[in-house]
């Protein structure tokens, strides 16, 4: 009923193309802003002043107080609203693919199950933003590794249905493809990286690591719209 009434009020492709796209330029936006905003701080210095780019995760500023004990009121607003926004944006965007990629019972079948998974990554980025790593610091991790560990199997079975339909040129199977391995060595980072309370180079893999999957994760979605575009979808 919720998804028709999606449907029925929405035009698929605004769905689909254009509030990924509006989306993906404020999450920049707003990470910027909280980046700049950011007191300073890192795991192993607290002493330094803002935000160091492959020192600090992107949690960091989502906390409710800086590294260096300075409230963080300002980054964590941005931050928070950052990824709600873009977990409201994934969850309507992986609601309206099966649309479009169900063109056999198969295809439906398995686009359903990457877009369940997708939801609950959704939920994972909306909890994220809305968990202070310093004040909820267990539900926080917990929200923000399984961000990747749902979009881990979303990615995995609609890579399948991507290459096993003519909808989309094959290039952007293969982006898929790239997005599913990049996810997958994350994931293997989270599980079985160094800690980064080992030292200052642990904390710079790490963190280097998150900003990479992140990009990958955005650029892969931006890049997927421009196929969407060519498309003719029913409403």
């Amino acid at each position: 009923m919720f998804y028709r009434l999606i449907l029925s009020n929405s035009d698929a492709k605004i769905i689909l193309v254009l509030i990924p796209r509006v989306a993906s330029i404020f999450f920049v936006i707003f990470q910027v802003l909280g980046m700049v905003s950011y007191p300073g701080g890192t795991i192993h210095d607290l002493s330094t002043n803002g935000y160091l780019f492959t020192s600090n995760f992107f949690s960091d500023m989502g906390a409710y107080q800086a590294r260096n004990g300075e409230p963080n009121y300002l980054s964590m607003i941005f931050f928070s609203i950052s990824l709600m926004l873009v977990g409201g944006t994934f969850a309507l965007y992986y609601l309206v693919l099966p649309k479009v990629f169900g063109n056999n019972n198969r295809n439906y079948f398995l686009s359903w199950i990457g877009t369940i998974f997708a939801l609950g990554g959704s939920i994972c980025l909306i909890g994220t933003g809305l968990t202070p790593t310093d004040l909820v610091f267990d539900l926080h991790v917990f929200f923000a590794n399984n961000i990747f560990h749902c979009f881990l199997i979303t990615s995995f079975f609609y890579s399948i249905v991507i290459f096993d339909t003519v909808i989309l040129e094959k290039r952007y199977a293969f982006g898929y493809v790239v997005f599913f391995i990049s996810i997958l060595l994350y994931v293997g980072v989270l599980q079985f990286g160094p800690s980064v309370s080992t030292g200052k180079s642990e904390l710079v893999f790490q963190v280097v690591a998150q900003k990479l999957i992140v990009i990958i994760f955005f650029l892969t979605v931006f890049h997927q719209t421009f196929g969407l575009s060519k498309l003719q979808i029913d409403q």
